[in-house]
């Protein structure tokens, strides 16, 4: 069976990045790569532009600092700032075409023939570079979204999301989608006609491990002064602490 080189990227706040958003990602490429159909060969994290609007965003500067710090002791996840960089917030499916746009640049850039040049490290994204390494097999890498079954439901939302950006971002992209074990996500795609037109480009992924940590009870946590202590990294908790984040108090 010929396996489809595949990234994994996730959207989304981190604000702040807790341990479960890592645990998605690794997740994900043990059952993907277990299923046999795809090869995940590296992992993006792009936090969501400032202007998104969303309640007790910090500013972008500092959630990188933070996924940065979380991401340490990977040798496959790589930080993606360039989001955060544009003038506003962008659309998930603008997101998932530039990496997979930038990916296919810098592939192709490594090539010897014709009149294309060889990109220097400094061009080169540290997420892009995890890839290369797989050059000249490159059979075409897709860059895939990976997400929660809470996104997936979302796509059924009146008015929430463009037509045209469900039909690009499962058609040409592709889902990842993580899951807990009681839940029906089949039955979802089975009501939805896009859904089911892209079934194939969609892999449920089961979390059997229940892990209700999420980014808003850290920051309730936080508000309060308890500890967050194995929620997140020791990295992580003396950042926002040095940096007085969340309204965080002395008692930890």
């Amino acid at each position: 069976m010929t396996q489809s080189k595949i990234v994994l990227l996730s959207c989304g706040s981190y604000n702040p990045p807790t341990n479960m958003h890592l645990r998605m990602f690794e997740i994900a490429r043990d059952q993907l790569n277990r299923q046999g159909r795809y090869h995940v060969i590296g992992g993006i994290i792009s936090p969501v532009h400032d202007n998104y609007g969303k309640k007790d965003l910090i500013s972008s500067t500092h959630r990188c600092a933070l996924v940065r710090l979380a991401l340490q002791d990977s040798d496959w996840i790589h930080l993606s700032d360039w989001e955060c960089n544009q003038e506003g917030w962008l659309p998930t499916r603008q997101v998932l075409q530039y990496h997979q746009n930038k990916l296919n640049s810098c592939l192709n850039s490594n090539e010897t023939t014709g009149n294309k040049r060889s990109l220097s490290d400094a061009e080169v994204p540290q997420w892009v570079q995890q890839t290369q390494k797989f050059y000249p097999n490159n059979m075409g890498i897709r860059v895939k979204l990976l997400c929660g079954a809470d996104l997936l439901e979302s796509f059924g939302t009146p008015g929430l999301w463009k037509d045209c950006d469900i039909e690009s971002i499962v058609g040409d992209h592709g889902l990842a989608v993580i899951t807990r074990a009681g839940t029906d996500p089949l039955k979802f795609i089975y009501e939805s006609d896009v859904l089911t037109k892209y079934q194939n480009n969609i892999s449920i992924i089961t979390e059997w491990i229940v892990n209700e940590v999420s980014s808003t009870k850290i920051r309730r946590a936080l508000r309060r002064g308890e500890s967050v202590k194995y929620l997140l990294s020791n990295q992580i908790i003396d950042y926002i602490k040095n940096n007085g984040l969340y309204s965080v108090l002395d008692k930890q």
